[in-house]
């Protein structure tokens, strides 16, 4: 945990977050589950403490997963879908942090787009969170072979990259750990459904 995150932080206790900031936000993602044997991911603040986790007691291409905070509590049930020949994920926001007690419509939706001219991979995203407002459109762009990815809004502008982390001294970690820098005034929870949906779709998790 130490390499992961460099800091010496003797204990790493859970806390919770607010999910919204006024600023630029940093995370390191490791894609490993602190279950033992389980599929998932941990991730860190830039203080190093636990923020979000997601533990997948199943099989590696797991229908449903739920992302959660640092103690547990269920912020986001993730499933995927299938209508005809077209698959989809959807995530739906949790009321009292308990499983099946979520919102009965999707808080967003993520299909992945076919570009077969084109070497990038997209997926779109529309986000439903607040009934009393438009939907918002984002973007999951990234290139094959690459870890580095980026979520952008329908006019472009960056809300979030993620790429592989660098030790102070330039040396790059595993591929399993990951930098994830948020903009301010976004989301980071919905934005960590959004980064597992994506590793879900790319067999990461």
């Amino acid at each position: 945990m130490l390499k992961i995150h460099p800091q010496h932080v003797p204990y790493v206790p859970l806390v919770s977050v607010p999910f919204t900031t006024s600023t630029e936000e940093t995370f390191t993602i490791w894609m490993k589950s602190l279950i033992l044997s389980g599929k998932g991911c941990t991730v860190f603040d830039s203080n190093g403490r636990i923020v979000y986790r997601v533990d997948n007691y199943n099989r590696k291409y797991c229908d449903e997963v739920y992302l959660m905070d640092s103690t547990g509590k269920v912020l986001f049930t993730i499933r995927r879908k299938k209508f005809r020949l077209i698959k989809f994920w959807e995530g739906f926001r949790t009321f009292s942090g308990r499983v099946n007690d979520e919102d009965k419509n999707p808080g967003f939706e993520v299909r992945k787009s076919c570009r077969i001219l084109r070497c990038d991979s997209i997926c779109e995203v529309i986000v439903r969170l607040h009934g009393d407002q438009p939907c918002q459109h984002y973007r999951i762009e990234s290139c094959p072979g690459k870890s580095t990815f980026k979520i952008v809004d329908k006019l472009g502008r960056l809300i979030t990259e993620v790429k592989r982390k660098q030790s102070k001294s330039g040396v790059s970690l595993g591929e399993d750990v990951l930098t994830m820098v948020v903009e301010p005034h976004i989301d980071h929870s919905l934005v960590m459904g959004l980064v597992v949906v994506y590793s879900l779709i790319n067999g990461t998790m």
